[in-house]
């Protein structure tokens, strides 16, 4: 069976998660069409939801890729730790053996991009929302969806700092051995101090005190 093809609102939110498009960029319709094979029509609707979802924003008569200044990292931070923290302890209660055997077959597989922080940026993702799925709570997938569409807006990963992703795969072995044991607390703490020191590299990155490996 042939896969659905994705929309343009799909593939535009895509390149800017994948960083093809960054903070500050400029989105031309003509150019996006171009590239994504697809009508004019189509890309000028999906730019409209972007920019209604406010992850693009009006330079003069141009649609930039918003940026996030720091209060808004930090209080997308605060509401990223509360929902994937719930989210790991829901999982340690309901996900069924299949999907936690996943979660340590990506924490297994992940020690081989170490030495790659945009493979592990990528891997880091995946991981996450197979926790969120595991969580086997609908809303809670919709509104953690929402949180990951604006950290697309950050011009670099956390991952990108020197030492980072070896502790962030530790971390990640942390949560799973939680879920593993079917610990709700645990599982939401282990996740919740994951999210803390993710933001706190971030700001450590920003600043300048601590060096990128990219």
């Amino acid at each position: 069976m042939k896969a659905p093809q994705k929309d343009a609102y799909t593939l535009i939110l895509e390149a800017i998660d994948m960083g093809l498009y960054k903070p500050g960029d400029r989105l031309v319709e003509s150019d996006l069409a171009e590239r994504f094979g697809v009508s004019r029509t189509p890309i000028r609707e999906a730019l409209q939801r972007l920019e209604t979802q406010s992850l693009l924003t009006r330079d003069g008569r141009s649609l930039i890729v918003a940026s996030l200044d720091h209060n808004q990292l930090a209080e997308l931070y605060v509401v990223r730790a509360e929902l994937e923290g719930l989210a790991a302890g829901l999982a340690a209660r309901h996900a069924t053996d299949e999907e936690v055997r996943v979660l340590r077959d990506m924490v297994e597989d992940d020690r081989r991009l170490l030495n790659d922080p945009q493979a592990m940026a990528r891997a880091n993702r995946r991981f996450h929302k197979q926790i969120h799925l595991a969580s086997h709570n609908r809303f809670l997938v919709q509104q953690l969806d929402l949180v990951h569409r604006s950290m697309a807006l950050m011009a670099t990963t956390s991952l990108a700092a020197m030492g980072r992703p070896e502790d962030a795969l530790k971390e990640h072995d942390a949560i799973v051995k939680a879920i593993e044991a079917r610990d709700f607390n645990a599982a939401g703490d282990a996740l919740k101090q994951h999210i803390s020191k993710a933001f706190v590299t971030r700001l450590k990155l920003d600043s300048g005190e601590v060096d990128s490996i990219v």
